[in-house]
C-alpha cells in the first residue's frame, strides 16, 4: 500500500520537473521588456524598433519600451544587452555592424558576436544609397569616381562610426579604384546624414529607409543603390553592379537579439510574436514598404546563417579596403 502511494509521487514530481521550463516560457513576460536601441534617436533602427515595442505592448500586455543608448559604433548599448539577464525582458534591435563589421575593426570587443547574443529574427533589410548633396557634381558612380580621382583627399564622406558601412563602402572604392576621400566620422546615422544635406560634407551611403525621403524633396541626390535589385520605390537608381562596381555591396538588415543563454522556449516566444506583427498587411505597408524595406522575418537559425554569409562578405571588404581594427 505504501509503496503505490509512492510511484503517482515520484511520477507527478517526474511531470512537475518537465513542466517547470513550459510554465516559465508561458509566463514570459513577467515585467516590463527594455528594447536597446544602441543608436541614437531619430535613425530608421529607432523607427522600426518603436513600431514593434508599440505592438508588442499590446501583444504582451506588459509595456515594451525602446531606450536608445549609443556610441562606438553600437558597442555601448550592445554590451548593456549582452551582460543583462538572459530572461528576455531586454532584447537588442540593432543593424548589421553591430555582430558583422565590428569583429573585423576592433580588436576586442566587450562582447563576444557569436556568443553574447542569440538571435532571434532579421525583420527588414534593404540595400544602402549612396548619396550626395545636390551641388555635388556627379549623377553616377563612375563620375563620383572621375570626380575623386581629380581631387585627392578633398571629397569628404560621413559615417557613423569606424567600420559602418560609409566607412567600408568608400575604402574599399578608394582601395579598389586607387582614391583618396576624407572620414567624417558622425555619432549616428541620423546626424550623418544631416551633414550631407547640410553640405558639411559632399557624400555618404545611407539606407531608402533612412534617406528616402530627403531623396524625394530633393535634398539629397541618390546616385547609386549597393544591393543585388533596385528599389522598387526609387526604380531609377541604377544598382553599383550594373554602374560597373560589383565588388560595392553593403546590404543592411535591421534584427532583434537576446542575450547569450536565453531560454530557447522563450527566443520562440518572442520571434512568433514579432515576426506575427511583422507580417501583418498593415504593418508591413506602413513600417516596410514604406521605407523601401524588404520584408524578412526569418526564424533564428534562418538568421543566424545569413549573419554567418555577412561575416564572409564584409570580411572580404575589410581586407579590400586595408582597414586595420583599432
Amino acid at each position: 500500500m505504501r509503496a503505490s502511494r509512492v510511484l503517482p509521487t515520484a511520477l507527478l514530481a517526474f511531470a512537475a520537473a518537465f513542466a517547470a521550463p513550459a510554465l516559465h516560457a508561458q509566463a514570459f513576460p513577467s515585467k516590463a521588456v527594455r528594447i536597446i536601441v544602441p543608436y541614437p534617436a531619430g535613425g530608421s533602427t529607432d523607427v522600426l524598433a518603436r513600431a514593434l515595442a508599440n505592438d508588442l505592448t499590446q501583444v504582451w500586455k506588459q509595456p515594451v519600451v525602446v531606450e536608445n543608448i549609443g556610441g562606438a559604433g553600437s558597442i555601448i548599448g550592445t554590451e548593456r544587452v549582452a551582460g543583462s539577464p538572459a530572461d528576455g525582458h531586454t532584447l537588442l534591435f540593432t543593424i548589421d555592424p553591430t555582430v558583422v563589421a565590428n569583429r573585423f575593426l576592433y580588436k576586442k570587443l566587450p562582447y563576444d558576436p557569436d556568443k553574447s547574443l542569440v538571435p532571434i529574427s532579421m525583420i527588414a533589410r534593404s540595400g544602402q544609397f549612396i548619396i550626395v548633396h545636390p551641388s555635388f557634381p556627379a549623377t553616377s558612380l563612375r563620375e563620383l569616381v572621375e570626380v575623386a580621382r581629380g581631387s585627392p583627399g578633398k571629397i569628404a564622406y560621413s559615417s557613423y562610426g569606424h567600420g559602418a558601412h560609409p566607412h567600408l563602402v568608400f575604402e574599399t572604392l578608394a582601395k579598389r579604384e586607387g582614391l583618396k576621400f576624407l572620414h567624417v566620422p558622425y555619432k549616428g546615422i541620423a546626424p550623418s546624414t544631416a551633414a550631407v544635406v547640410a553640405g558639411e560634407v559632399q557624400i555618404s551611403v545611407g539606407s531608402p529607409a533612412a534617406t528616402g525621403a530627403m531623396v524625394k524633396a530633393g535634398r539629397l541626390r541618390a546616385i547609386t543603390l549597393t544591393g543585388p535589385t533596385r528599389a522598387s520605390r526609387f526604380p531609377d537608381v541604377q544598382t553599383s553592379a550594373e554602374a560597373g562596381f560589383p565588388y560595392i555591396k553593403a546590404i543592411i538588415w535591421f534584427g532583434l537579439f537576446a542575450p547569450g543563454g536565453t531560454e530557447p522556449r522563450i527566443i520562440e516566444r518572442i520571434y512568433q510574436d514579432v515576426t506575427a506583427i511583422a507580417k501583418r498587411p498593415d504593418f508591413t505597408e506602413k513600417h516596410i514598404d514604406a521605407l523601401s524595406l524588404e520584408l524578412v522575418a526569418n526564424t533564428p537559425a534562418e538568421f543566424a546563417a545569413a549573419i554567418r554569409t555577412d561575416v564572409e562578405n564584409i570580411g572580404e571588404m575589410v581586407r579590400a579596403a586595408g582597414v586595420q581594427p583599432e
